[in-house]
């Protein structure tokens, strides 16, 4: 954390560090409602409910989750800040961990206040408990049982059947190496083999074809549920993929229109602190709405 100091002069401030400064100890009480209320808006939004769910094996259970669109309308609200400029909000994944976030700015005179909020979240895939998932179930394993290893041979011999294929073209006396060459770095010929393949083996492609409705089918069957812990984390715990919320004011300051990152309490008019202190304000009103 950061201590100001002398001129209390650094490269970003974070409004809510450790200061000494009589004027940024006001905006860190501000802050500080700021971010209490923001935890308490987070908890309602992340409210879980009980929700019955089916596991791969067909088992069904009990879990708790919560609504993402509740986190959402919450967000909504930082992206229409009268006079504020806004990116909207944002979504981020990476596997089964998601981030929704927003960010905020507004020039004040010779200084910019920007607001992130967002939080971060894990999901979990399951299927939704209805007999039409059972019913799937069944039909794949019945497809797979009767078609055994058909497609893994066709697979394994799908080398053979290009060479075949480009031989039947006319492609006979060049080397192997040339021939598949030809095959990939000619688009139009590529499909046509893959074409005369696919006619030549049409059980094997409508077994892959019935498999791919099938597993499409109990895609679209599954149901995502969330959660989260509503506790206040730093940046750092962010990038590190935990799980929780932050709310961060930042004060920059500008010059010949370009953010120098540095902000000295001494130079500050009085015009710019009230500016800055009426503006977080109004982002504490809006949290108490």
């Amino acid at each position: 954390m950061i201590e100001f100091k002398g001129v209390y002069q650094i490269n970003h401030m974070r409004i809510g560090n450790p200061t000494k400064n009589e004027y940024f100890l006001k905006l860190n009480e501000i802050n500080q409602q700021i971010q209490d209320q923001f935890l308490i808006k987070i908890k309602d939004a992340t409210r879980t409910v009980d929700c019955n769910v089916m596991l791969g094996d067909s088992t069904t259970k009990e879990i708790k989750t919560f609504d993402i669109a509740n986190v959402t309308d919450f967000f909504t609200n930082f992206t229409n800040i009268s006079s504020w400029s806004s990116q909207g909000i944002s979504n981020s994944s990476d596997e089964d961990l998601r981030r929704i976030f927003t960010k905020s700015e507004i020039r004040l005179g010779d200084y910019i206040l920007s607001l992130h909020i967002s939080l971060q979240y894990n999901v979990q895939l399951y299927y939704k408990p209805v007999q039409e998932v059972l019913e799937l179930q069944k039909e794949l394993a019945k497809l797979i049982d009767s078609t055994g290893n058909s497609e893994t041979k066709y697979e394994e011999e799908s080398d053979r059947l290009i060479i075949e294929k480009l031989n039947e073209l006319g492609f006979k006396d060049m080397p192997k190496q040339e021939l598949f060459e030809l095959f990939f770095n000619d688009e139009e010929l590529s499909n046509k083999i893959k074409k005369m393949i696919n006619e030549s083996q049409s059980d094997v492609v409508d077994v892959k074809d019935k498999k791919n409705k099938l597993f499409k089918q109990l895609d679209n069957l599954l149901l995502e549920t969330f959660h989260t812990s509503p506790v206040i984390i730093d940046e750092q715990k962010l990038v590190n993929g935990e799980e929780g919320c932050l709310c961060n004011l930042d004060l920059e300051y500008v010059e010949d229109d370009s953010k120098q990152g540095l902000v000295n309490a001494s130079i500050m008019t009085e015009d710019d602190k009230n500016l800055v202190t009426k503006e977080i304000t109004k982002i504490l009103e809006l949290m108490k709405s």
